[in-house]
């Protein structure tokens, strides 16, 4: 069978684990993680950088430094995973699902501002497959109403926004604070694995005290305080440094990885894009503000049953593709508190988009030579 997925070592993954354990500190930011936040602070000029156990925490994490609150309302796309929304109804805010676009399953920015009430407190706009949102308009109808904007990176990494600035941007670094993952799915990884970056100065001091149970230890640690204790309410979102030695590994092998990936992606999009004439499927759409850090290569079939059909050739071929995201706002746990609003982009995507094996020793030509037989 081909794999969907399978998980790339670079050959030092071990050699830093055993200095992590060697070191003595193997706890939170240890030798390694500070190695990590340098390395993306230094790289994309992230003001600054906080290493957490999943992108999940690093969401939850956001949602406690804006102080979410029982019923603000958050805005997002329905078509993203479930941590997204989870992080904010944990502390009792409402979401208000965006539906996404025609073109891409990111959303629909411009059906974001009639989504904006006085309870509306963040938008959370989703890079899906590391395509950025356009960033523009978020940020502006941000600014107009004053919201806080957390990016929910957690498929961008070295991926970017080309403003109307001219300038490019790292995802994860535009808004207030962006989320990334480092589960073994992405295409920098380290098992599990998340990271907060945090963009608005306010923020950094309440970041590290928060993430650090509540305690002002960074600072102690630091020599800027004699002592530390409990200062705020907070929780344990500090991986070990095990998980940094394995992840800073990875990172010092990314330019190697993107070029690989991006090369796969190429191969299916050069081979696939003109078999859209067929009328079976559509490729990915790339806006011309966004860059493509080839997380992943998708195709968006006509309907449920075609895709079905496909998947189950696939399989019969010992190729293994998947389908995606559930709709959110159809969820059993959330349908009840939805609006009621259809969302027809976002169930389109739920039934048929298809995502294509993607990994560092993959061979597409066999997958593709399997469409050229369709």
């Amino acid at each position: 069978m081909l794999d969907f997925n399978k998980p790339y070592l670079t050959g030092k993954e071990g050699h830093y684990i055993y200095q992590a354990v060697l070191s003595g500190k193997i706890s939170g930011d240890g030798m390694f993680t500070k190695k990590c936040h340098a390395f993306f602070e230094q790289r994309y000029g992230f003001k600054k950088c906080l290493l957490t156990t999943s992108c999940t925490d690093a969401l939850e994490l956001a949602a406690l430094l804006i102080d979410i609150q029982q019923d603000d309302e958050v805005i997002m796309p329905s078509f993203t995973f479930v941590s997204t929304a989870n992080a904010f109804v944990l502390r009792g805010a409402k979401i208000v699902f965006c539906d996404s676009r025609a073109d891409h399953p990111g959303m629909d920015e411009d059906q974001v501002e009639a989504l904006i009430t006085p309870r509306t407190k963040a938008i959370v706009p989703v890079h899906y497959a590391g395509v950025a949102c356009d960033m523009d308009k978020i940020m502006a109808l941000a600014d107009k109403y004053g919201l806080y904007v957390i990016e929910d990176a957690a498929q961008a990494i070295d991926s970017f926004y080309k403003g109307k600035d001219g300038v490019k941007k790292p995802l994860g670094g535009i808004g207030h604070m962006g989320a990334f993952s480092f589960h073994e799915t992405k295409n920098i990884m380290s098992g599990e694995g998340g990271m907060l970056v945090v963009n608005d100065e306010k923020f950094i001091n309440r970041a590290e005290i928060i993430r650090e149970k509540g305690t002002n230890r960074s600072q102690f640690f630091r020599g800027e305080v004699d002592k530390y204790g409990w200062v705020e309410m907070g929780s344990s979102f500090l991986p070990s440094d095990i998980i940094a030695a394995f992840l800073y590994a990875q990172l010092e092998n990314l330019d190697d990885i993107q070029k690989k990936r991006k090369q796969i992606w190429d191969a299916y999009y050069v081979a696939l894009k003109p078999m859209e004439s067929k009328g079976l499927f559509t490729v990915p759409v790339l806006p011309d503000y966004a860059t493509n850090n080839a997380h992943m290569f998708y195709l968006v079939f006509n309907n449920l049953a075609e895709r079905t059909d496909v998947i189950k050739k696939l399989k019969d071929s010992n190729i293994w593709a998947v389908f995606h995201y559930l709709s959110l706002h159809k969820s059993p746990f959330y349908t009840d508190k939805h609006d009621g609003r259809d969302l027809p982009q976002t169930d389109r995507y739920t039934d048929c988009l298809l995502r294509l094996p993607m990994f560092y020793e993959l061979d597409p030509t066999v997958v593709i030579d399997f469409f050229k037989k369709l």
